[in-house]
C-alpha cells in the first residue's frame, strides 16, 4: 500500500533514479532544523537560573525550552498552524503506511526503528511551528520564511523534474501533492506577514504586551462571558435555512490548534488515501484480467470439454466485472463518508464544550465525571495521532463495508433483473417481503392487545398514554402463556438481527471517536472514545472562558496593586533618615481607609474607648459608617470588573 500512499513512481524502475528521494532530503534537512531550534532556544530565557551559569554572566538564563504550539489554550495562529500540519502530511502518512525505516533492522526491533523514524520526522519539521510561536517575531520569521523556500523548492524541483507516473499520467506528482505545496505557499506568505507586522510595530513604537491584551480583550471567550453577563433577547433572531438545518456556526467559540490541525491532516490524508485507493484497485483489476486471460487460454487448449476451470470462468470474470465496478462506485461514497465525519467531530467537539461549561455531564458515562488528572492530560497527547489513524483506517473499513452491501445489491437486484425480467424478480421479493410484513404485523399486534384490552383506561382525557396497570389479568396471562412459543421462534430471527446491526453500526462508526461503539457499561473497553472524553475534560478545564476571564482580571488587579505599592519603593533608601517609618505609617493609612471596621479592632482604639467610656451610640454610627463604606467599595469594585470585561 505504501507505494501507492505518497510516490507513486519513486520506486518503480528506472524512473526512480531521476528524482530527489525525499527520505534523503528529509535526513539533509536535520542539520539546519537543529541550527534553527538551537537559535531559539538560545534566545529563549529561563526563569530559574543555576548556580553554576554564575561564571557565564551572558549565557546565564539562556537555553530555554522552545514551544512548538499550546495544545491546551491557545486560540491564535490557528489556521497558520493548521497548515503547517498540512505541510507535514507526506510525512506523516509515509509513518502511517509503516514504510519509513531510516536503517534496517530484525523484526523484532521494528518498534524502535518506528520511534526513531517519528522522532527524525518530528525534528526535521519542528522550525515550521517553532518559528510561528516563538516571540522573536522578526528572527522567527526570517528563519521560517528561509526553512519553507528550501522545503518548498526541493518539492518543485522533484515535481518538475519526473513528473510522470504509471498510474495517474504525466501528471501523477502534481494530482498528488498540490496540497502541500498549498500548505507550504500559505505558510510563505504567514512569515512574510509576519516580518511586515513586526516592523511595523517597532515604527509606531507600539507595546507589544498593548496589543497582545488588546487581542485578549477582543477575543472568542470574553465575548462569550459578555453575552452569559447580558439578558437574553426577547425575540430570537431569524437563522438561514443553511444554519437551521446543516451547520450552525457560533462566533463566540473557537476551535483549538489541536483540532484544526488534526483536521487539516486528515483531510488531505483522505485525499491520497482515495487516490492510492483508486491506483491500487485498477492496477489490482487488470492483474486479474490478466490471469483470467491466461486461465482461459489454457481452458482452450485442453481437450476436455467437461472441465470445472472452463465453467467457473465466465462466473469468475463477471465476478471481477461487478467486484470493480462497485468497489469504483463505492469510493466516492466511502470518501463522503469520511469527509462529513472528519467535520461531525469537529461539531460533537463544541456541542461537548460548551455543554460542559454550562456544567451539563449527563451525556457522559457517570464513571467518567470525575476522570484521573494523568488520563485526561494524556488524552491530549494521543488524541491527534489517534484521530488521524481512525480517520484513515476507518475510511477502508467502512468502504469495505459499502462494497459489500453494492455487491448484495448487485447481486440480489441488479443481475436477477438482467437475467430473468423484472417481473420475476418482484414476484420473489414480494413473497420475501410478505413474510417480513407477517412478522412484523404479529409484534405490532401483540402490542395493539395490550393497549386496548389488557391496561386500565386513562386517568384523564389529557393523558397522552395510559397507566402502567393491569386490566384483565387473567386474559393477558393466557395471551402471554400462548405467545411464549412464538415468540421462541421469533428470538433467533431477532438475535441474528440484533448481531448484525451491532456489526454494521461499529463498522460504520469506526472513524467516529466521539463516540462509543461499545454498550453501557463497556465503555472503557473502547480506547478511542476514552481519549475522546479525557479530552474534552481536559480542555474544560484549562480553557473554560469563564475560568480564564477571572484569572486574567484576579492578574490585573494583582499586578495594579503590586505597581500602586511599588510605587513608594524608590522612597526606600538608607539616605532619607526614618523613611521606613514613613513607609510603614503610609500603608497603615492606607490599609485603615480601605478597611474602615479595623479601626474598632485596634489595641490603641480598644485602650482609648476603655479610658474615655464612649457612648455606645456613637460607636454604633462609627460601625454602621464603616460598613456603609465597605459597601460602597464593594459595590465599585464590581462595578470596574464589570467595565473591564465590557
Amino acid at each position: 500500500m505504501s507505494e501507492f500512499t505518497l510516490d507513486f513512481s519513486t520506486r518503480t524502475g528506472s524512473m526512480a533514479s531521476k528524482c530527489i528521494p525525499m527520505d534523503l532530503f528529509l535526513h539533509v534537512s536535520l542539520a539546519p532544523s537543529v541550527c534553527i531550534v538551537a537559535l531559539l532556544s538560545f534566545l529563549q530565557r529561563r526563569e530559574k537560573s543555576h548556580p553554576f551559569e554564575g561564571r557565564f554572566p551572558y549565557l546565564q538564563g539562556r537555553f530555554g525550552i522552545v514551544v512548538p504550539l499550546d495544545f491546551l489554550g491557545s486560540m491564535s495562529n490557528r489556521w497558520s498552524y493548521g497548515f503547517a500540519f498540512g505541510a507535514v502530511t507526506p510525512s506523516v502518512l509515509l509513518l502511517f503506511s509503516e514504510s519509513y525505516t531510516p536503517f534496517p533492522v530484525p523484526p523484532w526491533a521494528r518498534a524502535f526503528v518506528y520511534l526513531v523514524g517519528a522522532l527524525e520526522v518530528g525534528v526535521a519539521y519542528l522550525p515550521f511551528f517553532l518559528c510561528l510561536s516563538t516571540p522573536h517575531r522578526a528572527l522567527g520569521g526570517v528563519l521560517g520564511l528561509l526553512y519553507t523556500v528550501a522545503w518548498l523548492t526541493v518539492r518543485l524541483y522533484e515535481v518538475i523534474t519526473c513528473p510522470e507516473g504509471e498510474v495517474l499520467g504525466d501528471y501523477q506528482k502534481v494530482i498528488t501533492q498540490w496540497p502541500c505545496f498549498l500548505c507550504l505557499g500559505f505558510l510563505v506568505g504567514r512569515f512574510i506577514a509576519m516580518l511586515v507586522k513586526d516592523v511595523r510595530i517597532r515604527l509606531q513604537y507600539q507595546n507589544e504586551q498593548q496589543v497582545e491584551e488588546e487581542k485578549l480583550y477582543q477575543s472568542n471567550q470574553y465575548k462569550y462571558v459578555q453575552t452569559l453577563l447580558r439578558r437574553p433577547p426577547e425575540q430570537s433572531v431569524k437563522k438561514s435555512w443553511f444554519r437551521r438545518n446543516v451547520y450552525d456556526w457560533d462566533p463566540y467559540f473557537k476551535f483549538p490548534n489541536r483540532m484544526i490541525g488534526t483536521s487539516v491532516i486528515c483531510l488531505i490524508g483522505l485525499y491520497t488515501m482515495t487516490l492510492a485507493d483508486y491506483s491500487l484497485s485498477g492496477y489490482i483489476y487488470q492483474k486479474l484480467l490478466t490471469v483470467i486471460d491466461s486461465l482461459e487460454d489454457l481452458a482452450k487448449s485442453s481437450n476436455n470439454t467437461e472441465n470445472l476451470l472452463i465453467s467457473l470462468l465466465p462466473h469468475i470474470s463477471e465476478f471481477s466485472h461487478v467486484a470493480w465496478k462497485t468497489w469504483f462506485a463505492t469510493t466516492l461514497f466511502a470518501t463522503l463518508t469520511s469527509v462529513t465525519y472528519t467535520f461531525h467531530v469537529l461539531a460533537c467537539y463544541r456541542k461537548h464544550m460548551k455543554r460542559l461549561w454550562a456544567g451539563k455531564k449527563n451525556f457522559l458515562p457517570e464513571k467518567y465525571h470525575k476522570p484521573s488528572s494523568a488520563v485526561s492530560v494524556a488524552a491530549i497527547t494521543r488524541y491527534s495521532g489517534w484521530q488521524i489513524a481512525f480517520t484513515l483506517w476507518g475510511y477502508l473499513i467502512v468502504h469495505f463495508v459499502q462494497n459489500m452491501f453494492a455487491l448484495l445489491f448487485v447481486y440480489l437486484v441488479v443481475l436477477p433483473i438482467q437475467k430473468n425480467g423484472f417481473l420475476p424478480w418482484f414476484s420473489s421479493l414480494a413473497i420475501l417481503l410478505l413474510t417480513i410484513f407477517i412478522v412484523v404485523a404479529l409484534v405490532v399486534v401483540q402490542v395493539v392487545m395490550v393497549r386496548f384490552f389488557f391496561l386500565q383506561d386513562k386517568f384523564s382525557p389529557d393523558d397522552k398514554e395510559k397507566p402502567l396497570a393491569l386490566n384483565n389479568r387473567r386474559a393477558f396471562n393466557n395471551f402471554t402463556y400462548f405467545f411464549f412459543f412464538y415468540n421462541v421462534i421469533m428470538g433467533l430471527s431477532n438475535c441474528i438481527l440484533r448481531l448484525l446491526n451491532s456489526c454494521i453500526v461499529g463498522t460504520w462508526l469506526v472513524p467516529r471517536i466521539d463516540r462509543t461503539i461499545m454498550q453501557r457499561g463497556y465503555e472503557a473497553m473502547d480506547p478511542g472514545y476514552c481519549t475522546w472524553v479525557g479530552m474534552i475534560i481536559a480542555d474544560h478545564h484549562h480553557s473554560n472562558p469563564a475560568l480564564v476571564c477571572f484569572c486574567h482580571l484576579l492578574l490585573k488587579h494583582t499586578l495594579r496593586r503590586t505597581q500602586a505599592v511599588n510605587a513608594y519603593a524608590p522612597f526606600d533608601n538608607a539616605e532619607f533618615p526614618g523613611v521606613s517609618r514613613v513607609r510603614t505609617r503610609w500603608l497603615l493609612l492606607y490599609t485603615l481607609l480601605r478597611n474602615p471596621k479595623i479601626i474598632l479592632l485596634r489595641k490603641r482604639h480598644h485602650s482609648n474607648n476603655l479610658h474615655s467610656n464612649q457612648d455606645p451610640l456613637t460607636i454604633a454610627r462609627v460601625i454602621m459608617m464603616s460598613s456603609q463604606l465597605e459597601k460602597n467599595q464593594r459595590i465599585q469594585q464590581h462595578n470596574d470588573d464589570v467595565a473591564t470585561i465590557g
